[in-house]
């Protein structure tokens, strides 16, 4: 009951941090709205000094509510799953996906201004499905079902698809992602594997056909019969 109580903890935990990063977005976009501001210069422009602001700032700008409300749910799954399933780790893992989708955009992208979430979102989906493959645990395993069943189309959309879509900050962002989990896959402790008590039993007292099935192969040596009293 206590190690299900501290699994509940860290899941409330996760879905917290990750919470209040959402209500960051979602603050940054009502100021927009209210101050009739354009934002959109914080995003990054590739190539151009002054759009070296954008590897920090453009993760936090959308360009319509639309847009933010699309992001958030990827946000808030994908960022919840990693924080949970890799508390040592989570933070690295974000650093990287963030400073390292941006500087792909910036060094390769097209001439355009390039902001918004979605770089962050589909390098946490690629972190999460390739470190559950070098894992190879349950719960690696699971968390990587339920992204792959929520958000299984980013696998495509690291490809040029509309125009006006930044695929090239899906495609560093999933860059950042594999590479995340190449380093930093071993970070984090394994889940311990339950056992039950019947397991440790079975391996301490062997069957007695498994004995019996033995002897042949071991026939008895005179000092093993029986002698007359």
């Amino acid at each position: 009951m206590a190690q299900s109580g501290r699994r509940d903890e860290r899941l409330q935990q996760s879905m917290l941090a990750i919470g209040l990063f959402l209500a960051l977005l979602w603050a940054i976009k009502g100021i927009e709205w209210v101050s009739g501001a354009d934002l959109s210069v914080l995003g990054v422009r590739p190539g151009q000094p002054d759009g070296l602001w954008g590897i920090l700032f453009g993760p936090l700008i959308h360009g319509s509510v639309t847009h933010l409300a699309a992001n958030s749910v990827g946000v808030l799954v994908l960022g919840t799953a990693l924080f949970y399933g890799y508390p040592n780790s989570r933070w690295k893992v974000v650093a990287l996906i963030w400073i390292g989708s941006g500087i792909g955009v910036w060094l390769f992208a097209r001439p355009s201004t390039h902001y918004g979430a979605s770089g962050v979102t589909h390098g946490l989906f690629f972190f999460l499905f390739l470190v559950s493959l070098l894992r190879r645990d349950k719960r690696s395993i699971a968390l990587m079902m339920i992204a792959f069943f929520l958000f299984g189309g980013m696998i495509y959309s690291v490809f040029p698809r509309e125009p006006g879509i930044s695929y090239e900050s899906h495609f560093a962002g999933a860059v950042a992602g594999i590479a995340a989990a190449l380093l930093w896959w071993r970070n984090d402790p394994m889940p311990p594997v339950k056992r039950y008590d019947w397991e440790g039993e079975a391996e301490a007292e062997p069957d007695d056909d498994d004995v019996i099935g033995d002897l042949w192969q071991h026939p008895p040596t005179d000092s093993d019969k029986p002698r007359d009293s």
